[in-house]
């Protein structure tokens, strides 16, 4: 599913016109964004935590010469599944 087929799905199951429904989605993945850059989690009840989490500096091996890289440090999004999401998948 992308995100064209998530927002027919969003209008179809609410009775949306697609364009409110766009606006709708469109407007949930800002704010998890936004959470997310100012460092805060999102948690929905049910379905799972976006969260950030902080990747160290390393140091790796440049794979042509063999030389060795320094790898910088970064913050990646995460999500972990809720007990609800686990069960339905299952």
């Amino acid at each position: 599913m992308n995100k064209a087929d998530l927002i027919a799905q969003v209008a179809n199951d609410s009775s949306l016109p697609k364009a409110q429904a766009a606006g709708a989605v469109d407007a949930v993945l800002d704010a998890i964004t936004g959470a997310l850059k100012s460092g805060d989690e999102v948690k929905i009840a049910g379905f799972g935590t976006f969260s950030v989490a902080e990747r160290a500096a390393s140091t790796g091996r440049n794979p042509k010469t063999g030389e060795p890289i320094q790898i910088a440090a970064t913050k990646l999004p995460k999500f972990k599944a809720g007990k609800g999401l686990k069960d339905a998948v299952k």
